[in-house]
């Protein structure tokens, strides 16, 4: 398992970025790799409150780590602290022993001329996920966050 860290920045202030990372409707539109959707089954944001979200690839011919073209993972928000840091517990559905195990997300806002500097960091990304694969998602991610945000 590895680790990987992607920064971008939001002309928004942190507040307005906070939302959209707490807000189930505002992460079905940005926290999607490209030529991909996603579908947001569960969302309790509140520290131990439940998530589950599927990522599906346009392509119906790709194979995800759950089988069919989807990557579902399921959740936990262990952190919420408004406006500065949310951390997520996050687990692949799979029955591949490559694609299981616990990774953690941890999102960090930070004040930044202009808006808001944010760092997406991922601990015990698994060995199923390339880590320049799981980065480049990251950064797509994070340009969706962005225009979602400043629109």
């Amino acid at each position: 398992m590895t680790s990987t860290s992607v920064s971008g920045f939001v002309r928004a202030p942190r507040r307005e970025v906070y939302r959209a990372l707490v807000d189930g409707e505002a992460i079905a539109t940005w926290r999607v790799p490209d030529r991909m959707t996603a579908r947001v089954h569960e969302f309790d944001a509140r520290e131990g409150g439940r998530f589950r979200v599927s990522l599906v690839y346009d392509d119906p011919g790709r194979e995800g780590k759950s089988g069919g073209a989807a990557d579902t993972y399921t959740g936990h928000f262990a952190v919420l602290e408004p406006g500065r840091r949310v951390v997520e517990v996050i687990e692949f559905d799979s029955a591949d022993p490559a694609s299981q195990g616990t990774m953690t997300m941890t999102t960090t806002l930070a004040d930044a001329e202009g808006g808001t500097k944010v760092v997406i960091r991922h601990d015990g990304v698994p060995a199923s996920v390339a880590p320049e694969d799981n980065e480049t998602g990251t950064r797509m991610a994070l340009a969706k966050l962005a225009a979602f945000v400043e629109r």
